[in-house]
């Protein structure tokens, strides 16, 4: 890899490591929104602990700080995989980001706005799957477990190899940051999401 590019993955993981979710709880409650809920920094744990507001405000920075790199990547660089790299950079920084002690997200947000960047219809596919499964079962979760499955079926079938991997890649790291997640649907103890609130 050239200089430019092992600079572009750098700096995407330090963007990917800002915890916007974090940072929005903590100047509006001056708490660690990691103490409460799920543990997480994204925008399904501020939902609940802060409310809708805080909680789209954290999807759309989470999403936005996937797609920057990308914006970037398709400008500067031709190799589809290299572009993707930083996609993954972005991912392994919410996930672990250095800014708090690698103790991060689970990146769902992030990897769409990678591939709202990257390849819109699989972003299609990611969502497809994911409202399917989260109306059928309540679990957001499982669904962002069935769409990164899909997502990545996606891109094996219309992508390069050298992209599918890294694609790959990144499955696997959305697989391992739920693994909590899995063993709890796995013994009926994990949380549903509410449509509506009741009265």
């Amino acid at each position: 890899m050239s200089s430019h590019e092992i600079l572009y993955v750098v700096c995407s993981y330090l963007l990917g490591s800002i915890p916007f979710g974090y940072l929005i709880f903590y100047f509006s409650e001056g708490k660690d929104i990691r103490t409460l809920g799920s543990g997480n920094i994204g925008a399904t744990n501020v939902l609940r602990s802060k409310g809708k507001l805080a909680g789209l405000a954290t999807l759309a920075l989470d999403i936005l700080k996937g797609a920057l790199p990308i914006v970037y990547g398709r400008i500067h660089f031709d190799l589809p995989w290299v572009i993707l790299l930083g996609g993954l950079a972005v991912l392994l920084g919410h996930v672990f980001p250095v800014f708090l002690k690698f103790r991060g997200g689970k990146g769902v947000a992030a990897l769409v706005g990678i591939f709202l960047v990257f390849h819109p219809p699989s972003l299609l596919v990611f969502l497809a799957a994911f409202f399917a499964a989260l109306w059928l079962t309540r679990y957001v979760s499982l669904g962002s477990l069935l769409g990164t499955t899909a997502l990545f079926f996606s891109i094996l079938f219309t992508q390069v190899a050298e992209a599918s991997m890294v694609a790959f890649v990144m499955l696997l790291l959305i697989v391992f940051r739920h693994r909590a997640n899995i063993a709890r649907l796995l013994d009926g103890s994990e949380h549903k999401f509410a449509f509506r609130k009741n009265g």
